[in-house]
């Protein structure tokens, strides 16, 4: 299916109680953490139906999109990039390619799976611009992180703090329009989606109270 980036997965995120905030200068001596497992590009109609039939099997998904940068005042692109992560796979959907189908909406609206992220109001956004549809089963990871009193919201910080990982940022403003994208980008767009779902499980079994 696709371009098929695989190695042997690790345990990068272990259970662990974490600090309620964590600085930039402690980020940034944790390991690095990324996803090893296999990642599946996605292109073609072919693609797009192997890829449902697993994404429609599990009850959680990790979800981010990647979008080109734009570097002038009031330019805008369309989302490149649509991650679904599972627990054994990540599939990159290129939009260009495959648009917003009717099966990959089935599962954007489906309440019975979690679809887990951050900034999911812009991507969501980004997404309708495409093809109108209702989101249903979307997790806002910094919603959750801010009720158990976790200071750090955004992926990285929140990596940092639920995981103990480092993730790389250092792909975010590559062209994610490109036709042929490179093995970092999408590891770095595998490890987005991935450290999503990791994190909301975490989240999920942590006894941390709100603050006032």
């Amino acid at each position: 299916m696709g371009n098929t980036l695989r190695h042997t997965n690790s345990e990068l995120c272990g259970e662990r109680v974490t600090p309620e905030q964590i600085s930039k200068e402690d980020i940034n001596s944790l390991p690095i953490g990324r996803w090893e497992g296999p990642s599946h590009l996605v292109r073609t109609v072919d693609e797009v139906r192997g890829a449902v039939k697993s994404l429609s099997q599990v009850s959680l998904l990790g979800f981010d999109t990647e979008t080109r940068p734009a570097f002038r005042k009031g330019q805008k692109f369309p989302p490149s990039l649509l991650q679904l992560a599972t627990g054994d796979e990540v599939f990159l959907f290129q939009l260009k390619h495959t648009g917003l189908p009717e099966s990959l909406v089935t599962i954007l609206c489906n309440p019975a799976i979690i679809k887990a992220g951050v900034a999911l109001d812009f991507d969501l956004l980004s997404l309708q611009a495409l093809q109108t549809f209702q989101p249903r089963g979307f997790s806002d990871l910094a919603k959750i992180a801010r009720h158990k009193g976790i200071k750090n919201q955004g992926l990285r910080g929140l990596a940092a703090v639920v995981c103990g990982i480092r993730i790389s940022k250092s792909a975010r403003t590559t062209n994610w329009a490109n036709n042929d994208l490179t093995l970092q980008q999408i590891q770095y767009a595998a490890t987005d989606a991935w450290v999503g779902r990791e994190i909301y499980r975490r989240l999920e079994i942590r006894t941390v109270p709100p603050t006032p």
